[in-house]
């Protein structure tokens, strides 16, 4: 299967996104990308524990994937990519239902991506969902 068309799937089929990172501040792509998501029908709950117990995109705000209770489809990381495997960790130890590990733009992290993996998750470096939607889905 291509990059593409497993790219595809993964937007296709995912309806929750976890998006750690995620900033109350409308300049911050991560807050524009959580925006975009929750317009193309994606539920998106945000993950900050500086916003914490804040409502945001129709959610609460949370502090860290061990606060989600629910089934999420995909962990989408707006964080440094020395602190990526930390995040696939806690998405492994804490969360229901996870399939995909998504790493924003610029973060990249052969170890979390090698750990998600070896779970049965599929991996996404260096890519914004905001882009491909337009790009693959259009």
């Amino acid at each position: 299967m291509s990059v593409e068309t497993e790219i595809k799937e993964i937007l296709t089929e995912t309806r929750t996104i976890a998006l750690v990172g995620w900033s109350p501040k409308p300049d911050r792509p991560s807050h524009r990308v959580a925006a975009y998501l929750k317009a193309r029908g994606y539920r998106v709950i945000p993950v900050n524990p500086g916003q914490a117990g804040e409502a945001a995109l129709g959610e609460v705000v949370r502090a860290s994937l061990a606060d989600i209770s629910e089934p999420v489809d995909m962990v989408d990381i707006f964080r440094r990519s020395e602190e990526v495997l930390s995040v696939v960790e806690q998405a492994l130890a804490h969360l229901t239902g996870v399939k995909t590990i998504w790493m924003q733009l610029g973060v990249e992290n052969a170890e979390a991506a090698a750990l998600a993996r070896a779970k049965g998750l599929r991996v996404v470096e260096n890519r914004c969902p905001a882009i491909e939607i337009p790009r693959l889905m259009a």
